[in-house]
């Protein structure tokens, strides 16, 4: 035991583990507790040993129990009709997940009149009424009437010192400056274009037809392009997969479609022109050649990779139209919905509380493993 005890932790290894099992097997009564103890408190300050580990434990994730390998074959065979039962709940779920996108269907009919409003508004088509414009603010709460009198004309002072605007300018721009995964996006050269964003719709599919949703961007004239609308359908799938019932959690996004963009000669910010020199090699002559390539930029949203008939993608195109899914799956669910609160950051705020209650709830839960976090999802679960 003097070699293992001495032996310095970091050359520690799984072959020196099974000799130091072969040696303890040697020892007897309290020594061999004393060192039992000791050996365990080096393997476990020791970072090669905790990895291998690791690495074990988690090829034991997804294989199946020893307890149920162990079980009479009588009960394996009630245990699979349980399972039979649980398919049955998943279609019975997916049911349920189609009459909720034809609840969500009916009340998009609902809310549409108030995003047209809405939409008037930021365009200058309408101009709210003081009523309308009314609004307590809650720092506002506790001003004397004498106090807010005096707000007012300040604020009126400086609208009389400044250009008169139209509507609420660059509204959608600003949205997309607000959210990190928007934002992210944008690049300098997309900024004039999206100041020309008046509006963000939400259309689902039709009574009947296969599960979609499609985002409808539009624009007033601009000199970048000639569309006045840009679309990005997504097509969703609410049924179990036959061949893994059990992964069913909701209707998941499959693919989607973008739109072709008429870009103004010259204008498209989603190509750049670069020159290269080439040197020829028997001459030595060297020319300049013009090549356009692809350029970073917010518009690429409307060109995603397609996916191919056997559903197989490289890893680029994969975690491309994870993120796609992603942002897509958001602007339906929370940007259209809550625009106003995302102009002015209150929907932000709310964002970051509801990620924190997520990460002390993870941390909680004895099942959370952060490494499948690491990577982007295949697809996107609505919520």
């Amino acid at each position: 035991m003097a070699d293992i005890d001495n032996k310095d932790q970091a050359e520690m290894d799984p072959a020196d583990m099974e000799d130091v099992e072969e040696v303890e097997e040697e020892e007897t009564g309290e020594d061999e507790n004393s060192k039992a103890r000791q050996l365990t408190v080096q393997m476990m300050q020791n970072p090669q040993i905790l990895a291998a580990l690791q690495e074990r434990l988690d090829g034991l994730n997804g294989s199946p129990s020893g307890y149920m390998e162990s079980l009479p074959k009588v009960v394996k065979r009630r245990v699979n009709a349980l399972k039979n039962l649980q398919v049955k709940c998943a279609h019975i779920e997916a049911k349920f997940y189609e009459e909720v996108h034809e609840l969500e269907r009916k009340y998009a009919a609902l809310y549409q009149p108030l995003f047209d409003k809405r939409s008037d508004i930021v365009k200058a088509a309408y101009e709210p009424t003081d009523e309308e414009c009314e609004w307590k603010a809650d720092e506002e709460e506790e001003l004397t009437d004498e106090m807010k009198e005096k707000a007012k004309l300040e604020e009126e002072k400086k609208d009389e010192e400044k250009e008169d605007p139209k509507g609420i300018p660059e509204f959608w721009l600003t949205v997309f400056k607000n959210v990190d995964l928007l934002s992210d996006m944008l690049q300098e050269h997309d900024e004039p274009i999206l100041k020309h964003l008046q509006d963000i719709k939400v259309k689902f599919s039709d009574p009947g037809q296969p599960m979609s949703f499609t985002l409808e961007f539009h624009f007033e004239p601009n000199d970048f392009f000639t569309n006045t609308v840009l679309t990005k359908t997504y097509k969703m799938r609410s049924e179990p997969d036959e061949s893994d019932p059990f992964s069913f959690d909701g209707p998941e996004i499959m693919s989607c479609t973008g739109c072709t963009i008429d870009w103004t000669k010259g204008k498209n910010v989603t190509l750049k022109t670069i020159k290269k020199k080439q040197k020829h090699k028997g001459r030595g002559t060297v020319r300049t050649v013009t090549k356009t390539v692809p350029n970073d930029s917010f518009f690429n949203f409307f060109t995603p990779p397609e996916v191919p008939e056997n559903g197989e993608l490289d890893e680029d195109s994969e975690a491309v139209l994870a993120a796609d899914f992603e942002i897509g799956h958001f602007i339906r669910e929370r940007i259209v919905p809550r625009a106003v609160l995302y102009f002015t950051g209150e929907a932000i705020e709310d964002d970051d509380d509801d990620e924190g209650e997520e990460e002390a709830d993870e941390e909680n839960d004895a099942d959370y493993d952060p490494k499948k976090d690491a990577a982007p999802p295949a697809e996107c679960k609505q919520q």
